[in-house]
C-alpha cells in the first residue's frame, strides 16, 4: 500500500458519521437546478464526466511525486453502468477521490466565496440557462435534475477510510463510513419517475459524444451483450440421444455477457491536428472549460523547434463568474499540461494579466514533469510560451476587430474592454497595439470610435489626440472643458470607465501624435482653422488684478485663477496640471479610502462672459466674494464635485435671485 500520510486516519475524531444539513446557498443552488433548469436536463451528464476527469488529471498529477498513491492500479478511466431493474446510473472514476472532509465540505457547502453573490445577481432571465449552472463551481448539484437520491462513495488515493455520501436533495444528506470503496468516486443516481432514457446506451453515448468526447481518459459504457448459439464443430452424423442433448441446450438461455465499450475519442483535442477538428469540435471542447456560452474566437497551434508545445487558446463571448462582479485575483488563466500530464488549472505565468479573459489549453513537451508554480514562473521556456500565448491572443483580437460584422468585436469589447486597457500600463512592448484596439465614445458620433479613425477625421492643423475622462458618459459630452473644441469641430474621445484616468496616463502617444486630456494644463487651438462658415470664438486676456482679487477670496481652495481657452460658453471651470490625477478619480480614492494626490486645481474663467465682467466691474467686496464663490462652486458641480458649504450655495442662489 501507499506510503503516503493517512490523513482520514489522522482526522479520525473528528471525521464522525451523521445527518447535516445544506449550507444555505446550497439550498438555493439545488431548488435553481431542480425547478429552472429542468428543460435541459441533459447538462448533468457533462458536469459528472468533468468533475471524474478532473479526479484523474489531480490523481495523475500527485502520483509524479508520490506514485505509491495509484496502488498499482494506473488505469486511469471513468465507467458508466446502468441498472434497469433498480433505474440507476452509475457513473465512476479511479481519480483522486475524496475523504470525510472533502465529501463534508464540497457537497455541503459551496466554497467558492462569490457564488452567494452570483445567486443575489441572477436575473430571472439567466436563471433558465443550464449552461450557467458549471461555470460557477456548483455542477454537481445538477445531477438533482433527474434523479429522486444521489449517493457518493469515495476514497481518496493514499488511504485506507471510505465514505459514503447520500442525499435526496430536500436540505439533509448523511455521510457514513463504508468497509471497502475502490480507490476514487462512484455517483449512483436513482433516477426520478420518468427519467429512464438516460439508462438507453444510445442516449448516454450521444451525450458523450455532444458534451465529452474530447475528455483525455476513456469513458466505458458497461454493455449487455446476447451470444449467439454456436455452430456444430463438424456435420458429422449424430445419434438420436446426442442429437436431444444438443436441441436441450440449444433451446436453455445462455447467460447475459457484460462487456465495456468506449465510447469517446479517449485523447486530448489539442493533440488532434486540425484538419479532423470541426468548429462544433472546438466548442464543446470550450464549453468543457467554461460551462458557458460560446466562444468568439479560437486560435490552435503547435510550435516545433527549440521548444515544442501546443496552444490552443479562446476567446470568450461572455465573461466569466469572477470578471462579472469585478475580482480582478480570482480568475483561473490557462491549463496547463506537460505531455498530456495535468499539471495546474490556473497558471496564471502563461498569460499577461490583463489578458486574464482568454481560456485554453497549453501542452508542453520541454517543461519538467514536476514543474511547480514558483518554478514555473522563473523558467526560461515558459517565459518564451508566455509571449507566444500573448502575441497569439493579441492576432485573435486583430482578427476580431477586423471582422465584417463590427458588432461582433463590440460586443466583446462591452464586456471585456476595462480589463484589456488594463494593457497599457502593464505591457510596455505591446502598448501600442492594445491601444489600436481600444474602443471610445467620441464628440464626433454615437457609435463608438478607434484611434486610427479618429485620426483621419483629425482637423487641419490639428497634430494631438484629444480626451477627456468622466464619471459617466452623460459627464464627459456635457464638460464645459469641450466648448471650445465644439467651436472649432475638433473631436474629443469621451472616456468614461473608472480606469481609464489610470490608464491613459500611460498613453502618452499614439502613432506619432500626442494623446492629451483637454481637461489638463493649459491649451492652444490657435493653429487649427476655424469651421467654415462658423464664427470664429477669441478668447479674451483676464486682467490680472481680478484674478488677484478672486484667488484672495478662494484661498487655497485653488492653486491659480486664471484666463481660459477652454470656454465658449460657461464662465468657469477647474482644471488640473498635466501630470496630475483628474478630480473625478480623487474623489473615487478618496470614498474607497485609498490613498491618492489631493492636488490643487486651477480656476480658469472666460474673461468674455457677462458674469466675470459683472465680478470685475463690482467694487462692494462682501458682493465680490459672493460672486466670486459662485464662480468656483458652479464650476465644482460641472465637474461632478460635491459642495463643501451646500447651505451657503443656497443662500448666495437666492441672494443673487432676490436682487436681480
Amino acid at each position: 500500500m501507499s506510503n503516503a500520510p493517512n490523513l482520514a486516519d489522522q482526522a479520525s475524531e473528528t471525521a464522525k458519521p451523521g445527518t447535516f444539513e445544506f449550507q444555505a446557498e446550497v439550498q438555493r443552488v439545488l431548488q435553481l437546478v431542480i425547478h429552472s433548469l429542468y428543460s435541459n436536463k441533459e447538462i448533468f451528464m457533462r458536469e459528472l464526466i468533468s468533475n471524474a476527469s478532473d479526479a484523474l488529471d489531480k490523481l495523475r498529477f500527485e502520483s509524479l511525486t508520490a506514485p505509491a498513491m495509484i496502488e498499482g492500479d494506473a488505469d486511469y478511466r471513468i465507467e458508466l453502468l446502468t441498472d434497469e431493474a433498480a433505474k440507476t446510473l452509475t457513473i465512476r472514476d479511479s481519480g483522486i477521490g475524496m475523504d470525510y472532509d472533502e465529501l463534508l465540505g464540497n457537497l455541503g457547502t459551496i466554497a467558492r466565496s462569490g457564488t452567494k453573490k452570483f445567486l443575489e445577481n441572477l436575473s430571472p432571465e439567466q436563471k433558465s440557462d443550464a449552461n450557467l449552472i458549471g461555470q460557477f463551481g456548483v455542477g454537481f448539484y445538477s445531477a438533482f435534475i433527474v434523479a429522486g437520491s444521489v449517493s457518493v462513495t469515495s476514497r481518496k488515493a493514499g488511504q485506507s477510510a471510505g465514505w459514503r455520501w447520500t442525499s435526496e436533495g430536500l436540505g439533509q444528506f448523511s455521510i457514513a463510513p463504508v468497509d471497502s470503496a475502490a480507490r476514487g468516486t462512484e455517483i449512483v443516481l436513482s433516477l426520478k419517475e420518468g427519467e429512464e432514457e438516460f439508462l438507453r446506451s444510445w442516449r448516454i453515448e450521444g451525450l458523450i459524444s455532444k458534451y465529452s468526447d474530447h475528455i483525455a481518459f476513456p469513458i466505458k459504457l458497461q454493455v449487455v451483450t446476447q451470444p449467439e448459439n454456436e455452430e456444430l464443430a463438424d456435420d458429422s452424423v449424430q445419434d438420436d440421444d446426442s442429437a436431444k442433448t444438443t436441441d436441450a441446450a440449444e433451446a436453455a438461455p445462455k447467460p447475459a455477457v457484460l462487456s465495456w465499450k468506449t465510447i469517446n475519442q479517449a485523447s486530448a483535442l489539442w493533440t488532434r491536428p486540425k484538419a479532423e477538428l470541426s468548429d462544433a469540435d472546438y466548442k464543446q471542447f470550450f464549453a468543457h472549460l467554461e460551462h458557458s456560452g460560446e466562444p468568439s474566437i479560437w486560435s490552435h497551434a503547435k510550435v516545433e523547434g527549440s521548444q515544442t508545445y501546443t496552444t490552443l487558446l479562446y476567446l470568450p463571448s461572455k465573461p466569466p463568474f469572477d470578471m462579472m462582479f469585478g475580482n480582478r485575483d480570482e480568475r483561473k488563466g490557462l491549463r496547463l499540461y506537460v505531455k498530456r500530464v495535468f499539471i495546474m488549472d490556473a497558471a496564471e505565468q502563461l498569460l499577461p494579466n490583463y489578458l486574464r479573459f482568454v481560456r485554453g489549453v497549453v501542452d508542453s513537451d520541454d517543461l519538467p514533469l514536476n514543474v511547480s508554480r514558483e518554478l514555473l514562473q522563473d523558467n526560461k521556456l515558459t517565459q518564451a510560451i508566455r509571449a507566444s500565448c500573448t502575441k497569439r491572443a493579441l492576432d485573435m483580437l486583430d482578427k476580431l476587430a477586423g471582422d465584417e460584422d463590427a458588432s461582433k468585436y463590440a460586443d466583446f469589447f462591452q464586456h471585456f474592454g476595462s480589463v484589456l486597457k488594463e494593457g497599457l500600463n502593464e505591457d510596455h512592448g505591446n502598448r501600442e497595439r492594445i491601444a489600436k484596439l481600444l474602443l471610445i465614445d467620441s464628440t464626433a458620433s454615437d457609435k463608438k470610435t478607434n484611434l486610427d479613425d479618429y485620426i483621419t477625421r483629425m482637423r487641419i492643423g490639428q497634430n494631438e489626440i484629444y480626451y477627456i475622462t468622466a464619471e459617466s458618459l452623460l459627464a464627459a459630452k456635457n464638460s464645459p472643458h469641450l466648448e471650445a473644441f465644439k467651436a472649432k469641430g475638433v473631436e474629443v474621445l469621451l472616456m468614461h470607465d473608472r480606469i481609464d484616468e489610470w490608464v491613459m496616463s500611460y498613453l502618452s502617444q499614439y502613432a506619432g501624435k500626442k494623446v492629451v486630456s483637454v481637461a489638463k494644463g493649459q491649451i492652444s487651438l490657435d493653429a487649427i482653422a476655424p469651421l467654415e462658415g462658423a464664427t470664429e470664438i477669441k478668447s479674451e486676456p483676464l486682467a490680472d488684478a481680478l484674478a488677484e482679487r478672486i484667488k484672495a477670496v478662494l484661498g487655497d481652495r485653488v492653486k491659480e485663477v486664471r484666463g481660459s481657452t477652454r470656454l465658449a460658453e460657461s464662465a468657469s471651470c477647474l482644471v488640473v496640471d498635466n501630470y496630475d490625477m483628474a478630480l473625478h478619480l480623487q474623489r473615487v480614492m478618496q470614498a474607497a479610502g485609498q490613498p491618492s494626490q489631493s492636488s490643487k486645481p486651477a480656476l480658469e474663467l472666460n474673461a468674455a462672459h457677462a458674469i466675470v465682467k459683472k465680478l470685475e466691474a463690482t467694487q462692494d467686496d462682501a458682493h465680490f466674494a459672493e460672486l466670486a464663490m459662485l464662480l468656483y462652486e458652479q464650476a465644482v458641480l460641472s465637474e461632478g464635485g460635491q459642495l463643501e458649504d451646500p447651505s451657503g450655495f443656497v443662500k448666495r442662489i437666492n441672494g443673487l435671485l432676490l436682487t436681480a
